[in-house]
């Protein structure tokens, strides 16, 4: 019944793209697939009999409380405008240089990754303050599009990145499952510390490439990336440089130092830095009441939909396998004349374009679920598979014409800066994006030789 297996999947992927709602897509499909399996003998019912449990199994999970706890630090410290306080220090410390502007950009879109780990919230943010700056300062509109989305999306590899969280989640289980296959009935564990310290240095290798690719172009270029002749009395000062740069540094140092470092959990630190998220907020008397409620109503939205969604993947990759799912991907991947090389290189492949139409918390939850198990038990390292997986959704966050960054920034984009722009804007980055996918899968000691240092994996 493997067949059925595939046409569960295709169905779940062309209900999504038609715009049903994700949980109850992922969850409704699975069900009638189910339910239309045990009515005609090819599904066996006790397949279902392990849903409460699951369920349970969410709900019980200490890991994903770090969802909310990573969400309200995001949603809050957008509010607190921390944003367009980097952005004004920063651009005024870099701008009078060729690309200095776009440097800056580069560096708040770094800052907030580190500090909120939201995507969306990040690319609409910095489209909204740094766009219009930048066109009017002279940027080439394909410069400043592309810097942005590019810059906006670093929210999905630097920790505390939500979707390493999620991932942590699934990849250990994953681990488990694979070890488990193999005989090995005390299995190791893969924790969402060893993500976060695995994405660390490909994270910044990220940042270093756009910022080499920002210096390259006003170099060669330098009519797109005009400096910014500020005048005199825009000079910033070493109180004005800390008063912006100190609040997120110690929150982002007080959040992943505590987690490196093993002094606190992920879920420990995400509650760390959900107060200090507020304290910042109250510093700058940026909170009133109806912030707050504006503020814990987002984090709802965000984290309920997070969990409906999880929730709903359960109910699908349960199905999945009861008739048989896993068993023909994998099959397929052992199949593939190149061995690890290639089952590897077809699954990201597989995944990138996936990006395109579904989010990375469907792909988390729907898609890892079924590969993971079968690459980990290839002897793929957990740490650095993860790693890959994020960056590779990322690209897809960026890529042409689907790219979810695409589509926030059109949303806040004036009406002169075209699609078309926005497209061959972010064409470079999409390359950097790749070409650091090639070096982390030539170099694999990026992703796993920090977290093999901090925790002896």
């Amino acid at each position: 019944m493997e067949w059925v297996a595939l046409l569960l999947f295709a169905a779940v992927v062309l209900l999504l793209m038609s715009g049903f709602p994700v949980a109850f897509t992922l969850a409704g499909t699975g069900l009638a697939f189910a339910f239309a399996g045990v009515l005609g003998g090819g599904f066996e019912s006790a397949f279902l009999t392990g849903m409460p449990s699951r369920l349970f199994g969410i709900m019980n999970n200490d890991t994903l409380v770090a969802v909310p706890l990573f969400v309200f630090m995001g949603v809050t410290l957008e509010r607190a405008r921390i944003a367009e306080d980097l952005l004004e220090t920063l651009s005024a410390l870099f701008g009078r240089l060729h690309g200095g502007l776009g440097i800056s950009v580069t560096l708040v879109g770094t800052l907030l990754a580190a500090s909120t780990g939201i995507v969306g919230a990040t690319v609409v943010t910095m489209g909204l303050l740094s766009l219009p700056t930048m066109l009017k300062r002279g940027y080439s509109p394909e410069i400043a599009a592309g810097t942005i989305c590019a810059s906006g999306t670093l929210g999905q590899i630097i920790p505390p990145s939500i979707i390493l969280v999620m991932l942590g989640d699934v990849m250990s289980s994953a681990y488990q499952q694979a070890q488990l296959a193999q005989g090995n009935f005390s299995p190791r564990t893969v924790s969402v510390g060893d993500l976060f310290a695995g994405a660390l240095l490909p994270g910044l290798m990220l940042v270093v490439l756009y910022m080499l690719f920002l210096f390259a172009v006003a170099l060669f270029r330098p009519t797109s990336m005009p400096p910014h002749l500020a005048s005199t009395n825009g000079k910033v000062t070493i109180i004005q440089l800390l008063r912006a740069l100190a609040p997120p540094l110690v929150l982002i140092l007080a959040v992943l130092g505590s987690i490196l470092g093993g002094v606190a959990t992920p879920t420990e630190a995400a509650g760390v830095g959900a107060i200090g998220a507020l304290a910042i907020a109250i510093e700058r008397h940026a909170l009133t009441l109806e912030r707050l409620r504006s503020i814990m109503r987002s984090t709802l939205s965000i984290s309920s939909m997070v969990f409906f969604i999880l929730i709903g993947a359960s109910v699908f990759s349960l199905v999945f396998r009861g008739y048989g799912g896993d068993d023909a991907v994998r099959s397929m991947l052992d199949g593939l004349p190149g061995g690890i090389v290639a089952a590897a290189a077809l699954v990201m492949l597989v995944m990138f374009l996936l990006g395109f139409v579904l989010d990375f918390i469907e792909i988390t939850f729907v898609v890892v679920p079924i590969v993971g198990p079968i690459l980990l038990a290839m002897g793929l390292d957990p740490v650095w598979l993860g790693i890959m997986i994020a960056i590779n959704l990322q690209t897809s966050f960026l890529t042409p014409p689907f790219g979810f960054a695409l589509f926030y920034l059109r949303g806040v984009a004036p009406p002169e800066i075209t699609t078309a722009q926005i497209y061959r804007g972010v064409m470079p980055f999409v390359a950097i994006q790749i070409l650091a996918l090639l070096i982390l899968a030539l170099v694999p000691e990026l992703a796993t030789w920090l977290p093999e240092k901090l925790y002896g994996r």
